[in-house]
């Protein structure tokens, strides 16, 4: 793998995905794991959104000119993970398959929808980041 960035790019408001950016380990296969905030300002933001990437949709995975989004980035980061840890073994095990992840992910972006709604968060769409 070359040693360009791997860029994470999710929503640091979202309890979820915080959690599961924090708890993939992917820094123990490679070292140059950058987690992005999707509220904070940052060019990888900024390229994401020129492409029409609605990271309300789901996080995405950017490394080099490569962009993966919603159900394929979990794919890949499941395909990336480590074997250290129940949860990584578990999230490794279950998106590695392209299936689940079809029929996962849509549910998890509805629970993670609901729960920014029930803690009076905005969507990365409703606030003033463009």
């Amino acid at each position: 793998m070359s040693s360009e960035p791997i860029y994470i790019v999710y929503d640091g408001e979202c309890p979820f995905c915080s959690r599961y950016v924090r708890m993939l380990r992917l820094r123990k296969n490679f070292s140059n794991v950058v987690l992005l905030n999707a509220r904070n300002p940052h060019p990888i933001v900024d390229r994401l959104r020129s492409l029409n990437i609605d990271l309300d949709q789901g996080m995405a995975l950017v490394i080099g000119e490569r962009v993966s989004h919603g159900e394929e980035c979990i794919h890949q980061l499941a395909l990336m993970s480590t074997s250290s840890g129940v949860f990584n073994r578990l999230t490794s095990w279950i998106f590695s398959s392209r299936t689940a992840c079809k029929l996962l992910y849509p549910p998890m972006r509805a629970s993670r929808n609901a729960v920014l709604r029930l803690l009076g968060r905005s969507k990365l769409t409703d606030s003033n980041l463009h």
